[in-house]
């Protein structure tokens, strides 16, 4: 019987939260990005000009595919530095919640309108 414990084992490598914690943060750094773009098209004639990417659909092909790319983008840089750690997870969940609220707001358009 073996009474070796296998979390205690050098054979075991140890759990880290870092990819979690890349995949939280950067879905909230692509979320503050939509929200961003589409204000800044909503406002802005000239950025809603390099925007349109696909003409049937407007600016909206651009606001989506360039938050898709900042956020794969994100996810791949934070990946990189976070896959072996371990990371203050709270800490990066309360800035996740913070960027996703803030773009809530941003789409809001109350709010939108008083920008």
């Amino acid at each position: 019987m073996n009474t070796a414990n296998p979390v205690t084992s050098p054979k075991v490598p140890a759990l880290t939260n870092g990819p979690g914690a890349a995949a939280i943060l950067s879905a909230a750094i692509g979320s503050f990005a939509l929200a961003v773009l589409a204000l800044a098209a909503d406002k802005s004639a000239h950025i809603k000009s390099l925007l349109v990417f696909y003409r049937p659909t407007g600016p909206l092909s651009g606001v989506t595919t360039t938050a898709i790319l900042v956020w794969l983008l994100a996810w791949g840089i934070l990946e990189w530095r976070w896959g072996r750690r371990s990371v203050a997870l709270s800490r990066i969940a309360l800035i996740a919640f913070a960027l996703l609220v803030m773009s809530f707001l941003l789409t809001f358009p109350p709010v939108a309108d008083l920008i």
